[in-house]
């Protein structure tokens, strides 16, 4: 359903986004992590055609959003970051309105109206005035405005910002039940958002792409992935260590806490060894040399640590 292929877009000697490619299909929700400035939000715009690429193509259901954008556009909702409202509209006012806009009338734009209501729990705040909503129903209705015309491509920039965590909670659960016969992308900073509602991930970094991978995929390329982590007393830290660093299992130790009454950290196995063997290694270890085992659990990798290892240099400037 989306399709950018080297998307390129250039703003005088900054370049902001650098040869992004990547597909997205129906039935897929597409987190699109970054640090601030990384160049989601600019990706996005190019994608629904509000910024003309320096460089590259987008298409939309098979439909070039440079040679055809209305066309393109007919199958896109859009929810840009920081979406205005009318505010002396009525919600349903507004959502009306939005529907006429995207060729809807009469009992089509009515049938529109009422599934927008529903499936963004607006329904109580129908008739009210949108100058008079909470900042939670406010981002509901921008939200509405988006789905009126139920397209097949849904594009979401920051979606969540500024919620409340049942807010949040709602909306991801959205997110994900519309994600089941939609294309979606929503772009995010939250490692969270993409646990909760993504079934793939792309995470960019300086206008480039430096991973693309499910949850799963991207956790397990993660530093801990595949790692041991173990608390053992008996010995001073540094001679369980020692010990620990002659498995033939281990490629490297990483202590979080070494002194006279133990030791606590992590055990990284090598690439040849899986994180369960090298558990019975270290499991028999203790045995033989009969020391206190507080400890021993495989570590999963978190997305949280392969995001930093990825994007440290942004965060560090």
């Amino acid at each position: 359903m989306i399709q950018v292929d080297n998307l390129k877009k250039v703003f005088g000697l900054k370049v902001a986004v650098d040869g992004v490619t990547f597909t997205v299909e129906k039935g897929e929700v597409l987190g699109f992590l970054g640090p601030n400035g990384a160049g989601k939000s600019t990706t996005m715009r190019m994608v629904t055609g509000y910024f003309p690429p320096t460089a590259g193509t987008v298409k939309i259901g098979g439909i070039s959003m440079l040679e055809q954008p209305e066309l393109a556009k007919q199958s896109i909702g859009y929810l840009p970051e920081n979406a205005p409202l009318y505010s002396d509209m009525s919600v349903a006012g507004f959502l009306g309105f939005c529907a006429e806009l995207r060729g809807l009338h009469g009992a089509a734009r009515n049938k529109a109206i009422d599934t927008a209501l529903e499936t963004c729990f607006l329904d109580s705040v129908r008739n009210q005035s949108v100058d008079t909503l909470s900042k939670g129903y406010r981002h509901r209705t921008c939200l509405a405005q988006s789905i009126i015309h139920d397209p097949d491509v849904l594009i979401l920039d920051e979606p969540t910002d500024g919620l409340d965590p049942n807010q949040k909670h709602e909306v991801r659960a959205l997110i994900k039940r519309m994600g089941q016969n939609k294309a979606i992308i929503f772009s995010t900073h939250i490692l969270e958002e993409v646990e909760a509602a993504c079934s793939r991930a792309i995470i960019i970094d300086r206008g480039k792409v430096v991973a693309d991978g499910t949850p799963d995929q991207l956790r397990g390329r993660a530093p801990g992935a595949n790692s041991v982590r173990v608390t053992i007393r008996g010995l001073a830290g540094s001679g369980i260590q020692a010990e620990l660093d002659k498995l033939t299992g281990t490629e490297k130790v990483e202590a979080e806490k070494s002194d006279e009454t133990g030791f606590t950290g992590r055990v990284l196995p090598t690439r040849k060894t899986r994180a369960e063997e090298l558990a019975r290694e270290i499991g028999a270890l203790v045995t033989a040399k009969q020391w206190k085992l507080e400890e021993l659990h495989q570590q999963e990798g978190t997305l949280d640590e392969f995001f930093r290892q990825l994007t440290r240099s942004d965060i560090a400037a």
